[in-house]
């Protein structure tokens, strides 16, 4: 099963890496330490350069972490590779055992060795079957010490299997030119990241030039001409994604295109392990990574995704573990992570396609933001490309639970995207389902008196109705439209603080009794039929200029804010205040408007279904998107 060599250290040769063991960069903040080394308290090793570590005396330091170990199950499952040899460069003196998991978490001891070379490096090796691992497990290594120090000058996870090389393009869309220089200068830092790059193409879509960013200069040295910069106009994350998309299939003769967001702090190996299971693929498969948390280093955020096309709503992938912490729980310890999980889709903070997909497949479709990645995994996945969300792999990225995009502006494409997904790919039919979510929700962001809210989402579904013949058109226009839409009001204006309003006047003892969440279905109804009876009522006079409560994101719920006549509401990041303020004649005329749009996407369901769906081909063509950059 195993196998174990000691000799002098050899060259690795750059094509059979699929894995290297990697350290934390220098500007790294000490919380992501977790994941890359799993270490007591007492134990510090010393970190010397991304691959060379050093072992302090009488330690023990295992190397299970999110990105030293191996995610076996991934590549049995995925890929050609049989068997996975550990390599690594070693001095001092220590003891190497190398451990796997089962699915149920359980571990398992493999091989082990011992090392004496306290002057000369000298390499180490284990060869590891992969049969075992179908259905999940990791493998990995600890070393021990005693009295004396171990470093380790290099190590990987290799193959003895021919791959072929590939070479990669990026296509990366930018609003935020700072957040883009610092990813492109993070992409320039590796040799090895750099001898697999072809071309960096950057949409830049913002107001402020990238190339007028500080840094940019030095970025664009380093990358020399590999890089391209295309200024074109906000055409969204569609169009600055597929503007990469188009321009590796059309101008380049990459095997790979990676698309990934600006707004991300790279780990440069993703990129490589990305790279390296796309070559190693027994089919072409969509390669995704994995969502950090940009707030929390050390926190998984994403691990994986499906849409579950019986709600149309996208959620975690079964078995998939949301927001886990790794300095809080280490891989070793966390059961559910040793599962192997399937996804539908990955999200483009960073995504992997090899060419052949994007070939037969076609390009994404023109919806500005918004459910573009999961249409085109689920439109890949009908011609036969899934998509693998590969742990190891991963961007820290800002988490969508500290971003307002459900009810802001955002919340317009939210809801007509949803809509063209389902219509394209539910193979159920869902219409009482869409009736049912969408006047509840409805009524929901009534009773919370996010009155443009909901006027958005009836424009979203009588623009989804409209059919898609002005899809295109729209990625110029839908934003300016919302925009102007939501100045008429008043919960879409926001302010700084609460200190610009004056203070409340509801009482705070009732106003924390009223957070109670209703307890069952019964409850819930008679609690939903007051607030709605409450917001036909006119409302007190005095509360129009002065808020009766202040409510933090957290707390603002409609069984709170349904029987309130104003409040100022934070947004979920912090950033800014909006005073609500209820309004029975918009509470009348939004819900009207709600019933009968439902009803007609109800009625007209099946036509819509195939208005899309003859549509496709002609959404997704080059042809369509080439007149779109060329105009």
């Amino acid at each position: 099963m195993t196998e174990q060599a000691k000799a002098a250290v050899k060259p690795i040769d750059p094509t059979k890496v699929l894995q290297r063991v990697i350290l934390p960069r220098d500007e790294d903040p000490l919380d992501v330490r977790p994941l890359y080394l799993d270490e007591p308290e007492h134990v510090h090793s010393h970190v010397s350069s991304r691959q060379a570590v050093t072992i302090p005396q009488s330690a023990r330091v295992s190397f299970a972490s999110y990105f030293n170990a191996f995610p076996a199950a991934y590549w049995r499952r995925w890929t050609i590779i049989d068997d996975v040899v550990l390599r690594m460069s070693v001095r001092g003196a220590g003891r190497i055992d190398v451990y796997r998991s089962k699915p149920s978490g359980d571990i398992v001891h493999l091989e082990g060795t011992t090392v004496r070379s306290p002057k000369a490096a000298t390499e180490v090796t284990f060869k590891i079957n992969l049969k075992p691992y179908e259905d999940g497990g990791w493998i990995w290594f600890d070393v021990f010490t005693d009295d004396s120090t171990l470093e380790i000058d290099h190590a990987a996870w290799t193959t003895e299997q021919d791959l072929p090389a590939q070479k990669v393009a990026i296509g990366m869309t930018t609003m935020r030119p700072v957040d883009a220089v610092i990813a492109l200068r993070t992409l320039g830092e590796d040799q090895a990241v750099l001898d697999v790059v072809q071309k960096v193409f950057v949409a830049d879509q913002g107001a402020v030039k990238v190339r007028d960013t500080e840094g940019f200069a030095e970025a664009a040295a380093v990358l020399g001409d590999r890089l391209e910069v295309i200024e074109q106009e906000n055409l969204g994350g569609s169009g600055g994604f597929t503007r990469g998309l188009y321009e590796a299939i059309e101008h380049t003769d990459v095997d790979q295109i990676m698309l990934m967001d600006d707004d991300i702090r790279l780990e440069p190996d993703a990129l490589l392990r990305s790279n390296a299971f796309a070559r190693a693929a027994a089919q072409p498969v969509i390669v995704g990574s994995h969502m950090l948390n940009l707030q929390a280093r050390s926190r998984l955020h994403s691990m994986g995704e499906v849409v579950d096309l019986g709600t149309c709503y996208w959620r975690a992938a079964p078995g998939a573990l949301t927001d886990h912490d790794f300095g809080a729980s280490s891989l070793r310890e966390t059961e559910e992570m040793h599962t192997r999980i399937d996804s539908t889709y990955n999200g483009w903070w960073m995504c992997l396609f090899p060419r052949e997909v994007v070939q037969r497949t076609g390009y994404p479709l023109p919806l500005f933001i918004k459910w573009d990645d999961a249409e085109y995994s689920l439109r890949a996945l009908d011609r036969g490309y899934p998509t693998v969300s590969l742990p190891g792999s991963a961007v820290w990225h800002m988490p969508w639970t500290d971003k307002n995009d459900a009810t802001d502006w955002q919340a317009y494409f939210h809801t007509r995207n949803r809509l063209i997904l389902a219509a394209l790919h539910s193979p159920y039919d869902v219409r009482k389902t869409l009736l049912k979510q969408g006047l509840k929700q409805s009524l929901v962001h009534l009773l919370s008196m996010e009155y443009s809210t909901v006027a958005i989402q009836q424009k979203a579904l009588e623009d989804f109705l409209a059919g898609p013949s002005k899809l295109f058109d729209s990625l110029r226009t839908a934003l300016p439209e919302i925009r102007e839409l939501r100045k008429n009001f008043q919960d879409a204006q926001t302010l700084p603080s609460a200190r610009e309003f004056p203070p409340p006047t509801f009482d705070m003892v009732r106003t924390e009794q009223m957070l109670s969440r209703p307890s069952n279905k019964v409850v819930l109804a008679r609690e939903a039929g007051k607030a709605v009876l409450h917001n036909l009522r006119s409302p007190q006079p005095s509360t129009t200029a002065r808020p009766q409560v202040n409510v933090p994101s957290a707390n603002a719920r409609w069984y709170l804010l349904g029987n309130l006549d104003s409040a100022t509401v934070s947004h979920p990041d912090g950033s800014g205040v909006a005073f609500r303020k209820r309004d029975p004649k918009e509470f009348r005329a939004l819900m009207k408007r709600a019933v009968a749009n439902y009803r007609r996407l109800s009625a007209e369901w099946p036509r819509m279904q195939k208005l899309y769906r003859d549509a496709l081909p002609e959404l997704t063509s080059v042809e369509s998107w080439r007149k779109v950059f060329e105009n």
